[in-house]
């Protein structure tokens, strides 16, 4: 039986990049010290979630991979001897960026990057606007805890993105987040939402049979300075077992840190039991690479 413990860092970030960086760090030392050999950070943890509006300035967010921010986690990684995975705004080149996952080594070096594929373009989601959508595909990153099946926030609605990383290996599913109300959302409509955006996760675990690590942000940010909409991000990080049961998840309003040990040895267990793979039809899926069938 192989365990592993993992953390996930749920904070609120503000317009202090030195204060958000202090926030993370000092949640994935608080899950180093709990055991946790592999921590997640949320979505783009370095600020506020800057794609609520359209703005050309904020290009300048966007930083090199390796660049500052990945050389500071490489060296905390090595430092704690953890894996860390972490969001960040990359610039690729001069006109290109993307929303990129960075996947950093116990030994301070980055073992792979993932490019987050499925890009949002909603009201307060205005992300076609600064990101490219990726092309490294979906593909698992190889670790010293295994192979990370590394997405990002949009792509957690999607099933495709979630078989086809594990029919690739992927021994976990790690979603960093940012996902929450914006302030003209009704009421009744709120708990359907973030009911419907667990379930979704939960069914990927169920099946694929992997575990799934989601952590998300939490606290008001204002869409513009001074604005008085926004978004409101609804935390409730989770890690959740091959079945779908929750292992630890964190409340709804509240910076937390969450840790848990995760029996890597359930997947082939479950799998015998709900052989999902085994009985897939894959001679009659063809129509899965149609955009709609007419």
């Amino acid at each position: 039986m192989r365990k592993l413990v993992a953390g996930l860092v749920q904070q609120s970030c503000t317009a202090d990049r030195s204060g958000n960086i202090q926030r993370s760090t000092q949640g994935i030392r608080k899950a180093a010290s709990g055991g946790a050999e592999l921590v997640v950070l949320q979505e783009l943890h370095l600020g506020p979630y800057f794609c609520q509006t359209e703005d050309l300035s904020l290009f300048d967010l966007a930083e090199p991979i390796p660049g500052p921010s990945s050389e500071l986690f490489a060296s905390l990684a090595g430092q704690l001897h953890i894996v860390i995975v972490a969001s960040l705004f990359e610039l690729r080149a001069p006109g290109l960026y993307h929303n990129t996952a960075v996947v950093f080594e116990k030994d301070g070096s980055i073992a792979g990057k993932y490019r987050k594929m499925h890009i949002p373009d909603d009201p307060g989601f205005y992300e076609k606007y600064y990101f490219t959508p990726g092309d490294l595909g979906f593909c698992p990153i190889s670790t010293s805890v295994g192979k990370l099946g590394v997405l990002v926030c949009w792509d957690q609605w999607y099933p495709e993105a979630a078989r086809l990383m594990a029919l690739a290996g992927a021994e976990l599913l790690i979603y960093p987040t940012a996902i929450g109300w914006g302030t003209s959302e009704p009421d009744s409509e709120r708990m359907l939402m973030l009911d419907a955006w667990t379930t979704i996760q939960r069914s990927h675990a169920v099946a694929n049979g992997l575990p799934v690590l989601c952590a998300n942000r939490v606290g008001f940010e204002p869409a513009g300075q001074g604005a008085d909409h926004g978004i409101l991000f609804w935390g409730n990080s989770f890690i959740a077992g091959p079945q779908g049961e929750y292992l630890a998840k964190a409340g709804r309003q509240e910076d937390q840190v969450l840790t848990a040990q995760i029996d890597m040895s359930r997947t082939q267990t479950v799998r015998r039991n709900w052989p999902f793979l085994r009985d897939r039809r894959v001679d009659a899926y063809k129509d899965l690479l149609l955009l709609y069938r007419d």
